[in-house]
């Protein structure tokens, strides 16, 4: 019997016994032979399941147990919000009074009050920075800016700060209260966050439950709400030990000395925003910094659970507002409504499904929050928190009444100081930094979310065929037989793809030098509009990439030296590149390499040269070649730009395409979004590398 077992062994040409390949090697072997249908098949799932997201939202919950929010009693008198109301009768009278230097008594006026409630006050100066492009200071901290230019005391902004001292605290952790109000130009609306924030204020002053200090921010917007924020905490976490030349602007008369609290627990951000559209006062939640950062889940579901259940405002996120009036997305709800339908009859157990109006609400929200995070750019005050770990959220309160209307602003300070309160008592209870709920997911209403392991599979889907049809692609160029041999194995030991990864590389090399471009044209003396300013940086590209065609072959689309490539193997390694590129982006921000991956995948996947296809003339060949060209096109970071600006029904500002689509770059690049660096240095790479595919000709 073993003498028949050893005679049925498979054996190779010498002699020696065949190992049986594993199954997860057979796996591999299997998908890589049919990465055609493979590839079909995991792309049209990735769709499907970002489609199938807003079903697959969950309820938001309170995390932690500690934070119990409405739990206590409101301990807000009517005298605390009549001092509220009184600020901001003072602060009208000023600026009706005083039609130049009004700004400074406001600042007197709000450090009154201040210290008047038992306060430590103090103000900060500080310069308005410019948004220049430098490369070594793109991955620098937050606080490594440096003031551009003189400085003038005709320019720069005053922080009021004031810092409560928590009665039942050892001063090693604070709560922060921002609220930006510009001293020279603010209006009534904006005049009402500082009634707010009194009222609250003046209760703080007098409880005794405080277990960490409460610190008040009037951030000075007259350069923004975003930059007396960061300067201000630049100097609260990186104090300078150096004399500032701003000291020598002294209109308040007061002392440069900076006062600091414990620790920033959590830190929120309170505007009020024009009038409500709605017949109920209005809160807008963002929560969106830098990089596609988000706050712990549990800071935004308590001040929506105090929003809606315990002051009755009603809560909302952004949404993008023209996917509302989109009918295929309608329809795609429908189906899913219907088929949702369908499962409850058959089992009633199968929650499946959601009414077609729910799932436009939460897609819509879903896309702007999708957006938001791809971006980069912090959508408010907040963002400066989170470059520092603290996690910080903008409220946006729009009241239902005019500013004028003293009747029902009573009211409206004494419901929006209870939710501050509420909100502050339930950190205030936290023994530790918030660690309990999520801090990757996305929102698709403010009491939905999708969790990080939900909106992975989409991202996973979409790029699971590239290593399959990458490895498929390089064993056929490979074994392909050439003039110096026909044996098989010898061309798949050959070093053929090394021309192959040289054009990669150069390509790649050189949209890391077009990434850095901006700054040096940016150092062109003389203004210079944002339309020059893009035909220059496109200019200087195309030279640079046609030195590099001249420098390295087969670098340019229309090079004739591409004869002598394979283009399968150039194709295998550009899918390779871009399926790193694709996974160190969802890395630094999932939201920009799933964006990236919705258009990179469909394009270096279909793309194959176009003139074979045109010479065939057969129809399918014909529609092959035409989808590839259409995939490319789009692919072009220009022209997907105006696409989406489209789509978000944005439209052009008055400028040209590419002076907007320039005025978007700064706009990045300014705020160190690693956008930028995506687009640069994998987008446009492996789109003139596709190019190169479309335009072989072989």
């Amino acid at each position: 019997m073993a003498t028949e077992k050893r005679d049925t062994e498979v054996k190779t040409d010498d002699g020696s016994p065949k190992i049986k390949p594993r199954p997860i090697v057979q796996l591999g072997i299997f998908l890589i032979s049919h990465s055609p249908v493979f590839s079909v098949i995991f792309s049209a799932a990735g769709v499907m399941a970002l489609l199938l997201l807003p079903l697959l939202a969950k309820n938001t919950y309170i995390s932690e147990n500690a934070l119990m929010p409405g739990s206590a009693r409101s301990m807000l008198s009517h005298q605390d919000v009549s001092d509220g109301s009184k600020l901001v009768n003072d602060i009208s009278n000023f600026r009706v009074n005083h039609d130049e230097g009004h700004g400074v008594e406001v600042q007197r006026l709000i450090g009154k009050y201040m210290l008047d409630m038992g306060a430590e006050v103090y103000y900060q100066k500080f310069q308005p920075e410019g948004n220049h492009f430098h490369p070594l200071h793109f991955f620098s901290g937050p606080a490594s800016f440096a003031n551009l230019g003189n400085v003038s005391c005709d320019s720069y902004g005053i922080n009021v700060a004031g810092i409560i001292r928590a009665p039942r605290g050892d001063g090693k952790e604070s709560i922060v209260l921002v609220t930006p109000y510009d001293f020279i130009n603010g209006g009534d609306y904006e005049a009402l966050s500082l009634g707010i924030a009194n009222s609250l204020f003046s209760l703080l002053a007098r409880v005794t439950w405080l277990s960490k200090d409460i610190v008040w921010l009037v951030a000075d917007s007259r350069y923004g709400d975003y930059r007396p924020v960061s300067a201000w905490l630049s100097e609260y976490h990186t104090p300078s030990f150096e004399v500032s030349d701003l000291s020598k602007c002294d209109e308040l008369n007061i002392s440069d000395s900076f006062r600091r609290a414990g620790t920033v627990a959590a830190a929120l951000v309170v505007k009020v925003d024009g009038r409500s559209e709605r017949f109920e006062d209005t809160l807008s939640i963002y929560a969106e910094a830098s990089n596609g950062q988000m706050p712990n889940l549990d800071l935004i579901n308590v001040v929506n659970y105090l929003a809606v259940h315990r002051q009755g405002f009603y809560v909302k996120v952004e949404k993008v507002v023209s996917l509302l009036s989109s009918s295929w997305l309608k329809t795609v709800g429908e189906i899913f409504e219907a088929v949702g339908k369908l499962a409850r009859t058959l089992n009633p157990d199968w929650k499946f499904g959601i009414p077609a109006a729910d799932y436009l609400e939460g897609s819509a929200t879903l896309a702007s929050s999708l957006y938001s995070q791809a971006l980069g750019i912090p959508t408010g005050p907040h963002g400066a928190f989170r470059d520092y770990q603290v996690d910080a959220i903008t409220l946006k309160v729009s009241p239902r009444f005019p500013p004028g209307n003293k009747g029902r602003q009573h009211e409206f300070f004494q419901r929006g100081a209870q939710l501050l309160e509420g909100t502050i008592r339930s950190v205030n209870n936290l023994l530790e930094k918030f660690h309990q709920s999520f801090f990757l997911y996305m929102l698709t209403s403010p009491g939905k979310f999708i969790s990080v392991g939900v909106y992975m599979i989409a991202f996973a889907l979409l790029v699971a065929p590239l290593p399959m049809v990458a490895a498929s692609l390089y064993i056929d160029g490979c074994t392909t037989p050439t003039n110096a041999t026909d044996n098989s194995a010898e061309n798949l030991k050959s070093w053929k793809w090394l021309h192959a990864a040289k054009q990669v590389f150069a390509l790649h090399l050189l949209g890391f030098i077009v990434t850095l471009l901006p700054y040096f044209i940016c150092q062109v003396p003389g203004e210079q509009s944002p339309t020059n300013r893009s035909i220059v940086w496109a200019t200087t590209s195309s030279s640079l990439l046609l030195v590099t065609s001249v420098t390295i072959p087969g670098c340019s689309p229309f090079s004739s030296r591409l004869h002598g490539t394979n283009w399968t193997v150039l194709k295998s390694v550009t899918i390779s590149a871009a399926f790193i590129g694709l996974c160190l982006m969802s890395i630094i921000n999932f939201a920009t390499a799933e964006i990236g991956a919705l258009l990179l995948v469909p394009m270096c996947l279909m793309v194959r040269p176009v003139k074979p296809d045109l010479r065939s003339r057969r129809v399918k060949s014909m529609l092959r070649a035409l989808c590839s060209m259409a995939l490319v096109t789009i692919g072009f970071p220009v022209m997907f730009f105006a696409i989406s600006k489209e789509l978000l029904g944005e439209g052009l500002e008055g400028l040209s395409l590419g002076g907007e689509f320039w005025t978007w770059l700064e706009s990045l690049w300014a705020w160190k979004s690693a956008t930028y660096l995506y687009i640069g240095m994998v987008h446009l790479p492996c789109w003139l590398l596709c190019l190169c595919i479309l335009f072989h000709p072989s």
